[in-house]
């Protein structure tokens, strides 16, 4: 009887160690080593799981790049106008005639457009620029356009009289700028290819604005501002300009086709957009 009741308990404790057996089972060894579920909320915002771009510093934009050195030139140019400043136009004018008597010279009427001829003789040469000859014209037209705007609402309201007292539009220098417009246009065309197609227009334009003293037609501040706007107003054709047109060929866009209106010949233009 008694070997009866020892047989059952162990029986019965078979029976509850395996039911038990399982339930153990899925319980994990080391909890901390589970992952953790997904999250799954925010799972549409980025499907492509693209890394967030990292936010460049203000001084690495492109927009101070652009207007940093052409800042610093007008800065320099207004803190000297009308015989302001550490070192006057007074004095600068004083030591430029120690250096250079003066002339009546009109060299720099056609220096100004140096720059831009080296521009159309290295392209003619078969060296190839930043863009294209169409987007390179459209940004000196809209570089141009900046830079008469600006220089000339800029005379008008400084209202300062000439060295040699010919008019009330000395400041800024409209030659000066010209000239560093074309020469700051050349420099970014260029610059991959050589430096020194920007340094030949930079010393072009530089001779300018020392021309335009030693004719007494500008003061010290006039130049330098001048320098400032014609850098100026190239950079922000270049920064702003946005219509990449020339890049591609258009004759996928453009057709032509003869039409009848009644008995009168003529042809169809069509344009279609991308």
């Amino acid at each position: 009887m008694r070997s009866f009741f020892s047989a059952s308990r162990a029986v019965l404790l078979g029976l509850l160690l395996s039911s038990t057996t399982p339930v153990l089972a899925q319980v994990p060894l080391n909890p901390a080593a589970t992952p953790a579920p997904a999250d799954t909320t925010h799972k549409y915002e980025n499907p492509a799981g693209v890394p967030a771009s990292v936010k460049q510093p203000f001084f690495k934009s492109k927009l101070f790049k652009a207007v940093a050195i052409p800042a610093v030139l007008i800065g320099y140019g207004a803190y000297t106008f009308n015989g302001g400043g550490f070192y006057t136009n007074q004095e600068a004018q004083r030591d430029i005639h120690r250096i250079f008597p003066s002339s009546q010279t009109r060299v720099a009427d056609l220096l100004i457009f140096v720059p831009y001829l080296e521009l159309g003789a290295v392209a003619l040469a078969g060296v190839e620029g930043r863009n294209d000859r169409i987007n390179t014209l459209l940004i000196i037209a809209k570089s141009e356009a900046i830079m008469l705007g600006s220089t000339f609402l800029v005379k008008a309201v400084s209202h300062e009289e000439r060295p040699d007292g010919s008019d009330n539009l000395s400041f800024p220098s409209g030659h000066t700028a010209q000239a560093f417009l074309a020469a700051s246009i050349v420099h970014t065309e260029f610059r991959d290819k050589s430096q020194w197609y920007g340094i030949g227009a930079y010393t072009v334009a530089t001779s300018v604005a020392v021309l335009r003293m030693v004719v007494d037609k500008h003061w010290q501040s006039d130049v330098v501002a001048g320098a400032g706007f014609g850098i100026l107003s190239a950079h922000l054709g270049y920064l702003t300009h946005r219509n990449r047109w020339g890049r591609k060929s258009i004759g996928r866009d453009i057709g032509v086709m003869p039409t009848y209106y009644g008995n009168t010949p003529g042809l169809c233009l069509t344009w279609r957009p991308r």
